[in-house]
């Protein structure tokens, strides 16, 4: 494997940082560098200026009406809009149901939904946990039946992330009750269509991205359905495949980590540093080193698949980087000190805009509100245990 970076990428990263440096709004990267959930009006905005630019669409193909970057440059971009505190493009269009559709879909749905994911007039939830039915989609029992013109949707989904925000949701349903993976479909329902009931899930951090959802009688239209009927567990495989992936979070873990090396290097209550340890020392060098190790994983990963192989290693980068991600939350937690009893919640929340915050250092809001939300990274996108047991199966043929 050459290691070397192709000269014209790494001109094309002081391009991005440039752009980043010059149309990011300063009050939107404020928010995101204190690790506070993206607000859905700083997503459409940014995902506005990016369209502008024609770099909205950063890992869609030309033909899409994508930029047609490579991986290392899709990578390279999404390194420095996350430094640099950009809110997140759309994940759930633009890298699970975008390319779905794109790719599966009839050309009415490309035509229609295509440039409206481009910019930004569209946002999307997930519809594919149910209560008994998690990382086993198999055993889904939301169904669909066919009416005239429509599909009649009956069932629940549960952890469906910021559909309270979206305008539509892509959902896994059975079309054939009697059958397990053959009997799944993907259809695209409308949120505010009639029957949709959507019940927050307040996280331990005290903000609201999860959610119940209740379908009850709901009708959307069949020309909703994304391919044919009964290969929607092939679309999800498709689709799960690219979210574990992008679950390595690099960027994430690479800001994370230069936070807490921040943290790290205050001076604390008894006027020494805690970087100067030498245990908490030798633990961050740890870190520093799995961070690499995530890099050049995730690096093969691209380089690979830009030379037409595709190792199939979504699996594990997910594993690694969210395990890695949560190492990280604990040590600036534990940085935190005596600030971390409270965990400055999420400034958009009436009560704290009203009272402020507490007194304290300025590093130290966001910092246990996203520790707490993380203890989920290593159940979102597929339970690790579910991981490691794809790993075994791919890797070692057992």
């Amino acid at each position: 494997m050459n290691f070397d970076i192709d000269p014209a990428d790494l001109a094309f990263r002081e391009e991005v940082r440039t752009f980043v440096r010059e149309n990011l709004p300063p009050e939107m990267a404020a928010r995101t560098l204190r690790n506070y959930h993206f607000l859905r009006d700083d997503q459409r905005e940014w995902t506005r200026i990016l369209n502008k630019k024609g770099w909205s669409g950063q890992n869609w193909p030309q033909e899409w009406g994508g930029t047609g970057w490579t991986p290392i440059r899709q990578f390279i971009f999404e390194d420095e809009c996350f430094m640099a505190g950009a809110p997140p493009i759309d994940t759930a269009g633009f890298k699970m149901i975008g390319p779905v559709i794109m790719n599966f879909g009839s050309a009415a749905l490309k035509q229609e939904f295509g440039p409206k994911i481009l910019n930004g007039d569209v946002f999307w939830g997930q519809g594919f946990s149910e209560p008994n039915a998690g990382s086993d989609l198999g055993s889904l029992r939301t169904t669909a039946v066919r009416d005239g013109d429509d599909y009649v949707i009956n069932g629940q989904k549960i952890w469906t992330s910021y559909v309270e925000t979206a305008e539509m949701i892509f959902v896994l349903v059975k079309t054939d009750p009697e059958a397990k993976q053959r009997g799944i479909s993907m259809v695209l329902v409308d949120k505010n269509a009639p029957g949709v009931t959507i019940r927050p899930i307040i996280d331990i951090g005290e903000c609201h991205t999860l959610n119940e959802v209740f379908f009850d009688n709901v009708r959307t239209p069949v020309r909703y359905l994304v391919g044919e009927e009964g290969k929607g567990w092939t679309y999800a495989k498709y689709l799960l495949d690219m979210e574990r992936a992008f679950s390595a979070e690099w960027p994430r873990n690479k800001r994370y980590l230069a936070q807490l090396r921040a943290l790290a290097g205050c001076a604390r209550s008894n006027g020494r540093r805690l970087i100067d340890a030498p245990g908490f020392a030798a633990r961050l060098a740890q870190l520093e080193i799995d961070l690499q190790a995530l890099e050049w994983l995730t690096l093969r990963a691209l380089y690979e698949r830009k030379g037409g192989t595709t190792l199939p290693v979504g699996s594990l980068l997910k594993v690694r980087g969210s395990e890695l991600l949560q190492k990280i939350g604990e040590m600036q937690v534990e940085a935190l000190g005596d600030h971390a009893a409270y965990f400055y919640a999420d400034p958009r929340d009436q009560a704290v805009s009203d009272v402020g915050w507490p007194p304290g250092p300025a590093y130290a809001p966001g910092i246990v509100a996203d520790y707490m939300y993380r203890r989920a990274t290593t159940i979102y996108g597929g339970a690790n245990e579910v991981q490691r047991t794809i790993i075994a199966k791919t890797f070692l043929e057992l």
